[in-house]
Parts: C-alpha cells; structure tokens; sequence
C-alpha cells in the first residue's frame, strides 16, 4: 500500500520518520495488533506482541529512508515475535483461562465467524491472507516481507480462499 500524504499529514509523516514515538506507535499500532491477533488468536499474547515490537523497534532506533521500509521492518518483527510466542507455547502447555472460568464470556469483534476461520488456517495462509485483506498490502508487498515469489503469495490466497470458502459452508451465505 502505497503513502500519498496530505500538506497536513505531510509534516506528521517527517515527524514518524523522525521516529517520535507518539507518531510512530499511533500510526502502525492497529497494523501490528491485527498481525499479532491473527498470528496469536490470543489477545494477551497479541498485547504483549504489540509491546516487544515497539519496545525492539525504539530500542534500535533505525532510521528509515521511507514507509515502506518501516512498515516492512515492523510487519517482519511482528511475525517474528508471534512465532516466538508459538514456539513458546507449545512447549510450555498452560490451562487457559476459559477452561478455568467457563462463566467468562468476552465479546469482541474478534469472535465473529469468518475472522475465526481466517486465524484458524495454516500459518502460511492466514497470514498471506491477514496481510493482503486486513492491511490491504499488495502480493508484491506481501512477497518482499515474506521473502518470497509473488506468485507463491497468489498461490498462498488462492488456497486460502478456498479453505475458506469450504469452511463458510453453512455458517455464511456464499
């Protein structure tokens, strides 16, 4: 997704590249939140995700050249960071609160069905998937944080969208 800047937001995007933290975090927050949340499926993990990237990010204290080379950098450390948390887990096995509580019941935008389905397929379609319709990121893009051909992006939607669909059977109409 390419930038295209206001006279206004202009001086707002020279302060982000000049890595102001308010500017930084207000304007890729809701970016890496919804990867953290689509990788984890756990709000929680999602936080502390959202926390450890910005906390590396300001820590490091790169400057970019442009955007897109921090949206990259920071898409990258987000799924870095969730496959952390996932390796994590699997190793050292907790009893999640739910199963503690059965009475707590919480009800977010996160539990409606088709984004349950999309945070439930494999992790290389989910997340090609995440990318190009929540963060509206091109196959190009995708492809280059990925590391990765464009056409194995497209491959990656296209099986996904077909898990999907077969999954949504019933559950939407189609």
């Amino acid at each position: 997704m390419l930038f295209t800047l206001s006279g206004a937001d202009n001086k707002r995007a020279d302060r982000v590249l000049d890595n102001e933290p308010e500017f930084v975090v207000k304007a890729y927050s809701d970016m890496v939140y919804g990867i953290a949340l689509s990788q984890l499926k756990n709000i929680p993990d999602a936080e502390d995700v959202f926390q450890e990237v910005f906390l590396t990010y300001f820590r490091k204290n790169k400057n970019y050249n442009d955007e897109l080379h921090r949206k990259a950098w920071l898409i990258r450390v987000t799924l870095n960071c969730c496959k952390r948390v996932i390796s994590y887990n699997s190793k050292h096995r907790n009893v999640p609160l739910e199963d503690c509580c059965l009475s707590c019941q919480f009800e977010t935008p996160e539990e409606n069905p088709i984004y349950n389905r999309v945070t439930s397929l494999p992790e290389k379609y989910k997340t090609a998937i995440y990318l190009y319709y929540f963060e509206e990121l091109s196959a190009k893009e995708i492809a280059a944080i990925l590391k990765t051909s464009e056409a194995n992006i497209f491959m990656r939607l296209s099986r996904g969208r077909a898990i999907l669909k077969e999954q949504l059977k019933g559950v939407i109409e189609l």
